[in-house]
């Protein structure tokens, strides 16, 4: 109603931010202090939006709580995947610290595997949480795909975090992970080569150009962070993908035109290409975009047992995040697939909620006896 009578549309992230910030800034978000400390301990793997939405929920109940995770900072994709311009990222490391100063203990540059062995963490702790996100990328294929400068998005991302940070990174540097005075071409059509495209043009590419196999409204990223790229000088092409590259370093991208055929098993129009309208694209600096997959996790940790689907993801119980294996539970991503972050949220607290009931049965059957 307010949009109708003429005030234009109503901004409700931009309200819930503002409402967010004042209560930071005026000391209303309280530091997390459970009534009571209790001696079960859980360790996450993965300090992402799901591993830290666990950890809160946990903690606020006296659980001990160690989050492990392989980078140097916590947040995952809303620290690395995400840009700055995007999200703020004091906004993630206020919620970090929070939890730190709850007693949440973070265990970083730990690769569960090597570092630690999934079957030791499991031994240190009461109940295990699997929150790794999905990270894997997908690869591209064709003549001239191993060519240097062509480079992952997560990569690519990261890196422009890190110099966000203000940490130095050689491959910024040297200009392997660096848009600028390039021609970019950024290959996908979800909210990951958006994030790409537009890091690119703040970098100071000389052109950013985004291939996506099917067509405008069959994309799956968001219809406004398109307009936003566009606005931005982004130049998207439509029905086109990539079928080799020239050069190493890279110097220039083959495509293959295509057409929306018949739909496929999801009911969307399939690409096929077009014979003979193959041109190509010139490029200084590729960045597949192309989505995640999960890693293939019992092997990494030498965990055979540990259920996965034929995905690669693994297998949990809906709302309790229980898995087959005693006392682990997953959530986020490696359940559901690359998601939202939002989903992630709502796996973490919808286990740490089922790991507490699980904690209270134990304990009464301890009583019992």
């Amino acid at each position: 109603m307010i949009e109708q009578s003429g005030h234009g549309t109503v901004t409700i992230g931009s309200v819930e931010k503002y409402i967010t910030d004042t209560a930071w800034d005026r000391g209303w978000v309280k530091d997390i202090a459970p009534a009571r400390e209790r001696t079960e301990s859980v360790g996450i793997i993965g300090a992402g939006p799901a591993g830290l939405a666990a950890a809160d929920v946990l903690r606020r109940q006296g659980v001990q709580v160690t989050i492990y995770d392989r980078h140097d900072r916590a947040g995952g994709l809303l620290t690395y995947g995400i840009p700055g311009f995007k999200l703020e990222k004091d906004v993630v490391m206020r919620r970090v610290e929070q939890l730190e100063r709850s007693g949440v203990k973070f265990v970083m540059n730990c690769n569960i595997g090597t570092d630690l062995s999934f079957q030791a963490l499991r031994g240190q702790h009461d109940a295990v949480l699997i929150a790794t996100g999905v990270y894997k990328t997908r690869e591209l294929s064709g003549p001239g795909a191993g060519a240097q400068g062509i480079v992952r998005a997560l990569d690519y991302l990261t890196a422009s975090n890190k110099v966000g940070f203000g940490d130095e990174v050689a491959e910024y540097e040297d200009g392997t992970l660096n848009a600028k005075g390039k021609k970019v071409v950024v290959i996908g059509g979800g909210d990951t080569a958006m994030d790409c495209v537009r890091t690119a043009i703040r970098q100071g590419a000389t052109s950013v150009k985004c291939l996506y196999r099917r067509d405008r409204s069959n994309m799956p990223g968001s219809q406004r962070e398109v307009a936003n790229a566009e606005e931005e000088g982004v130049k998207f092409v439509w029905l086109t993908n990539p079928k080799g590259f020239k050069g190493d370093p890279v110097s220039g991208v083959v495509i293959q035109r295509m057409r929306l055929g018949d739909p496929d098993a999801s009911g969307r129009q399939s690409p096929e290409p077009i014979e003979g309208a193959d041109y190509t694209e010139d490029a200084d600096l590729v960045v597949k975009a192309l989505g995640f997959e999960p890693e293939d996790l019992p092997e990494a940790w030498a965990e055979p047992d540990l259920p996965v689907t034929r995905w690669g993801t693994v297998e949990a119980a809906f709302n309790t995040g229980a898995t087959r294996l005693a006392d682990v539970y997953a959530a986020g991503d490696i359940v559901r697939g690359a998601s939202l972050v939002v989903w992630a949220i709502k796996d973490g607290r919808d286990a740490a909620a089922a790991i507490l009931k699980s904690f209270a049965a134990q304990a009464a059957e301890v009583a019992a006896e």
